[in-house]
């Protein structure tokens, strides 16, 4: 198993926050320090569009399952909604106190879920010209880190050390105490397991359904971020960010680490955000002022 490193894009928006791919893996967009969210195809390694409107840092941003529209948020309090193609926003939503932190579309990007340092997460009805949340769910004691979605799942991250999952088709919450605070949790892609980074700088897998303990993956460096952690496309490998600015990747099932990718050079910069490609193994990882892509097997994509 090889993962090469394909290219260096360098952004131009200050400190990179967040990376994200489109649902079907063309495109990515970065959230700059600079306000900015910026519109790539990085294969190709071109900007389409950047959009400006945010009044403070952009932390998180999500595309719509059809790519037509973005969802963002920030330290200004805000989730956005952006149409793409004019790069204008459509609606902007105030209801969080403090920094939004991270904001995700369900499944048919009807819906937004966002998630705030007021402990907070909100829900934001996309077809409605209302800019008020429709639902508020205040169950976290500290700032909220992370929201993932499934087709009928909402999970959340938050600093009180928890990860809380609502399942939205019986009004159920499930809630697992890690004992350190979350700054990641995602789903395999399977949909049985939780990845949660740790701030005592360990990567978790749980069981979904039971809270079971799988595996702890260790050996990177936090020192106090909010860093990403993802399962690979084919759920064999978990990858996580690192202060030390390399991305590390452990095999799933031994908990060895098989790489530590970097760049061109090794970066002085901290590596944050990991996004994973939704159908191979391509990885982008925000670092410092660029983002870095490597791939699987291959030398160019």
């Amino acid at each position: 198993m090889d993962f090469n490193f394909v290219k260096e894009i360098e952004c131009n928006q200050g400190g990179v926050r967040a990376v994200r791919f489109s649902v079907d893996g063309s495109y990515c967009v970065t959230c700059g320090s600079n306000r900015t969210i910026k519109l790539w195809n990085p294969h190709r390694h071109a900007l389409l569009k950047t959009y400006f409107g945010h009044g403070d840092e952009v932390l998180d941003a999500c595309t719509a399952c059809d790519s037509s529209q973005i969802v963002s948020c920030g330290v200004d309090k805000s989730v956005i909604l952006w149409d793409v193609a004019t790069g204008t926003p459509l609606r902007r939503y105030r209801g969080h106190a403090s920094s939004v932190t991270t904001v995700r579309f369900n499944e048919e990007s009807s819906m937004a879920i966002s998630g705030s340092r007021d402990n907070s997460v909100m829900f934001w009805d996309m077809r409605s010209k209302s800019i008020t949340p429709v639902q508020t769910l205040n169950d976290a004691k500290d700032s909220i880190s992370s929201i993932r979605i499934s087709d009928h799942e909402i999970l959340s991250a938050s600093y009180d050390c928890k990860i809380r999952r609502y399942d939205i088709r019986v009004g159920q919450l499930s809630t697992d105490c890690l004992g350190e605070p979350v700054t990641c949790a995602s789903f395999t892609r399977d949909g049985q397991c939780i990845v949660a980074s740790c701030a005592d700088g360990s990567v978790r897998l749980l069981d979904k359904d039971s809270g079971e303990l799988l595996g702890e993956f260790t050996g990177h460096t936090v020192d106090n971020l909010c860093l990403e952690s993802s399962v690979d496309c084919y759920d064999t490998k978990i990858m996580s960010g690192s202060a030390d600015g390399k991305l590390w990747i452990w095999d799933l099932v031994s908990q060895n680490v098989i790489a530590k990718l970097v760049g061109d050079k090794l970066s002085k910069h901290a590596t944050v955000s990991v996004a994973v490609h939704p159908q191979e193994n391509c990885i982008i990882a925000a670092n410092g002022a660029s983002i870095l892509m490597w791939s699987e097997n291959k030398k160019d994509i």
